[in-house]
């Protein structure tokens, strides 16, 4: 007898994609292209489709059916110029609103705190921000971070992060964030991760400055917390 019994259909992964700073979303400071194939490895590991565009503006035209945005882009702004040439792509902004709208899953890697400011909805999104002449950073080098919310999905039961990074210091966070964990210098504590429940699901991470960075193992363990919480996945 020959069973009819079908064979049960390979669950069909999230996908995710990773909007990556080149043009003007690039800087002479961060390697995004090859953070970005760090993020997209972690990711792909722990079971995501993961995209990674290279023209910031296109990914956010195009998120219809992605249950994951992360952004690992650089700010638009710093070469200066005149007000009128701070505008966003339309398709680009008429699609991010739309995918926070749906509650698209969002995360924010280290240099996308001074990303999109073209985009309004981005800032609302985050709860923070690398402000000029107030925000800055130590030398690059080891740094621990610790948890200080050990009762959120993404950092339950989390040891310290041991990373080799540059660790953003004085960022502006909006009040009522949850923040995660923490940085030290000099006996000043300041916010490296957080997230936000509104309008959508956002991780904020600060930290991720070169490839060096992904050689953590508790921060690829906190990426992919942080995307399958975002996405609620």
């Amino acid at each position: 007898m020959v069973s009819m019994d079908q064979p049960e259909a390979e669950p069909v992964p999230p996908r995710a994609v990773i909007a990556t700073g080149t043009g003007r979303y690039d800087d002479p400071w961060h390697p995004f292209p090859a953070t970005s194939a760090r993020i997209a490895a972690a990711l792909r590991s722990d079971g995501w489709d993961v995209t990674v565009d290279d023209d910031v503006d296109h990914a956010l035209a195009h998120l219809e059916g992605i249950d994951l945005l992360i952004v690992n882009a650089g700010d638009p702004w710093r070469e200066g110029g005149t007000e009128l040439s701070h505008r966003a792509d339309p398709a680009a902004d008429a699609g991010l609103r739309a995918a926070i709208a749906r509650g698209i899953g969002l995360i924010a890697i280290h240099a996308a705190l001074s990303t999109l400011r073209d985009h309004p909805a981005w800032r609302e999104a985050i709860g923070g921000e690398w402000q000029p002449g107030l925000s800055w950073h130590p030398p690059v080098g080891d740094a621990r971070v610790r948890i200080v919310d050990g009762d959120h999905p993404v950092t339950e039961g989390m040891p310290p992060i041991d990373v080799f990074d540059e660790r953003y210091s004085d960022l502006v966070v909006d009040d009522g964030e949850r923040v995660l964990a923490v940085h030290d210098v000099d006996g000043v504590e300041h916010p490296a991760v957080w997230v936000r429940e509104q309008p959508t699901r956002a991780v904020v991470s600060s930290l991720g400055h070169d490839a060096r960075a992904y050689d953590s193992p508790e921060l690829v363990a906190l990426l992919q917390r942080a995307g399958r919480w975002a996405a609620r996945v």
